[in-house]
């Protein structure tokens, strides 16, 4: 699309506006409950649906097109990130009301690593065509990692702290508890971190992995870098709403991962194809539609066969609690 710096100016205004927004709902700590994320999570969807609608009325269908399916793309391992943001918060201890603020920060950061992120990959491949095979081969490696990750039992080990954190702890020193919204305190004379400082620092840097998986991937689907950053600022828009509203529902989309990396790797194909086609051979590119139908395929079957396998395992592991279950949603009544 040919997007004029005016608009570019807006864009990123109408987007501050909306984080400050969130930024004043989420202003004084407390426990979300259901209907507050459910609420706000329907707002956001509407936001980006209906952005998404403007720009295919500005941009033709093809843009129109590339922005959904980048925004479910993104949005979708936006979800996978939860799980990380939860074993985060849960080594942590942090307090409900607090976890709001957190990933508030979290959201922020993850905002500002992506613009940098897209600027530069966009400059990339401006100038140097064959980054395609580069973002292509290093999705295929993700799904391939996915894969292993899901296999694996031990969540535990999807979150260990980095050396950099640890050496940023010992330098400044860690307070033994939690002082409200608080980042720094006094304690013996010594200036000392906070565990709420500490934690929006673990999820920053998760934040940095988070965003090489989702950049390539989302350039394999357009290389427009004005839908790639509205795509990704759209689908972080409301992650914090959507921690509460699906916290327990994570647990249940035992498949999820399986389903990312089917994403992931189809994409990877794709990026391989478009660069070989823009090298003159001549094969078959996958269309946009086309993968708009792959991704939501996928993800709706990853869905429905996730829950299936969690029931299948309550039932297993506490049938009587299954049935309760049936009887809750009616079945067998």
């Amino acid at each position: 699309m040919d997007v004029s710096m005016t608009l570019w100016v807006l864009t990123v205004l109408g987007l501050c506006a909306l984080i400050t927004i969130d930024f004043f709902i989420g202003r004084k700590p407390h426990e979300v409950s259901i209907k507050e994320a459910g609420i706000w999570t329907v707002v956001w969807i509407v936001l980006a649906a209906l952005f998404g609608i403007g720009v295919m009325v500005w941009g033709g269908g093809q843009a129109g097109g590339e922005f959904f399916a980048g925004f479910i793309t993104e949005k979708s391992l936006s979800v996978d990130n939860l799980f990380v943001f939860i074993l985060i918060m849960a080594k942590f201890s942090v307090p409900t009301h607090l976890q709001q603020r957190v990933l508030l920060f979290g959201v922020l950061i993850a905002l500002v690593l992506r613009a940098v992120f897209i600027a530069a990959g966009a400059a990339i491949i401006s100038s140097f065509a064959w980054v395609f095979y580069l973002f292509g081969a290093f999705l295929l490696y993700t799904a391939w990692k996915l894969i292993q990750e899901a296999m694996s039992d031990d969540e535990e080990e999807k979150f260990e702290e980095n050396r950099i954190l640890k050496s940023i702890e010992k330098r400044f020193g860690v307070a033994d508890r939690y002082h409200g919204t608080r980042l720094f305190i006094a304690e013996h004379g010594k200036k000392v971190m906070t565990p709420l400082l500490v934690v929006m620092l673990a999820i920053g840097m998760t934040d940095v992995l988070f965003a090489m998986d989702s950049i390539p991937a989302i350039f394999g689907l357009t290389q427009d870098p004005y839908i790639v950053f509205t795509a990704n600022a759209f689908a972080l828009m409301g992650l914090r709403q959507l921690y509460f509203l699906i916290g327990g529902l994570l647990k249940r989309l035992v498949h999820l991962s399986y389903g990312l990396s089917v994403i992931l790797g189809f994409i990877g194909v794709k990026l391989v194809l478009h660069a070989l086609h823009e090298s003159g051979v001549r094969v078959p590119e996958i269309s946009i539609p086309v993968s708009l139908a792959v991704i939501c395929g996928v993800l709706a079957v990853t869905t429905i066969t996730s829950l299936a396998a969690s029931r299948a395992r309550t039932e297993r592991e506490n049938p009587e609690a299954a049935e309760g279950e049936k009887h809750k949603d009616g079945v067998g009544a």
